[in-house]
Formats: structure tokens, C-alpha cells, sequence
């Protein structure tokens, strides 16, 4: 059974940085291609980041790139995600995701079809 626990999410002002963590169990994050996603209140889920099990490929969302970093410590089977120069538009429950495949390009690793589970989500605030 794979668990995915997210924690790391809190308030802070625009312009400053939180780090997320999701905590995997059952299956190694090594072997599973990982992502973040995030939903704003009244909005659909949206696509944040990925990583291949590889490493190699990773994908970020337009409003997202640059600022925000994934990556994962194989040791501790934890993903992470370094989010900079946060604005108030990031405000969202921010949800860690985990895909037993993998696909050929940007647009399978962004959609939420791909993934198989998916943690409770972890509240990230900004204020203005």
C-alpha cells in the first residue's frame, strides 16, 4: 500500500520561500516517477512539477518555472519541493503525487490521469 504524507505548508508573505516535503511508504520514490500539483479554492486541480524516477526529466509549470525546484533524496524516500519567491497567486492546497509508469513528454507527466496516488495535501498561504 503506498502512502503519501506532504507537510511543510504554512504562511508566509510574497517574495519569501517554504520547502515542501511528501513522505512516501510502501514503494520506493527511486523507482516511481513523482509530482506536484496544487488546487486553489474554486479552481481545478493544476499541475506543478515532476520528476522521472530517473531524474532526468523534469517538468515545471510555466508559472512555476524558475522559482519552484523538485527534487527527491532516495535515502529518506522523500520528494521535495523548494518553492522561491512565492506570490499570492501560489496560494493552494499543494498535493504530492505518485506514477507507477512514466510517459514521453510534458504532457502525460502534467496530467492528473497519470498519477495512481496521491497524498491529503499540505495549505501554502501567501499574503500580499
Amino acid at each position: 500500500q503506498v502512502q503519501l504524507v506532504e507537510s511543510g505548508g504554512g504562511l508566509v508573505q510574497a517574495g519569501g520561500s517554504l520547502r515542501l516535503s511528501c513522505a512516501a511508504s510502501g514503494r520506493a520514490v527511486s523507482r516511481a516517477t513523482m509530482g506536484w500539483f496544487r488546487q486553489a479554492p474554486g479552481k481545478e486541480r493544476e499541475f506543478v512539477a515532476a520528476q522521472m524516477w530517473s531524474g532526468f526529466n523534469t517538468y515545471y509549470a510555466d508559472s512555476v518555472k524558475g522559482r519552484f525546484t523538485i527534487s527527491r533524496d532516495n535515502a529518506k524516500n522523500t520528494v521535495y519541493l523548494q518553492m522561491n519567491s512565492l506570490k499570492p497567486e501560489d496560494t493552494a492546497v499543494y498535493y504530492c503525487a505518485e506514477a507507477v509508469g512514466f510517459g514521453g513528454g510534458s504532457t502525460w507527466y502534467s496530467s492528473k490521469g497519470s498519477y495512481d496516488y496521491w497524498g491529503q495535501g499540505t495549505q501554502v498561504t501567501v499574503s500580499s
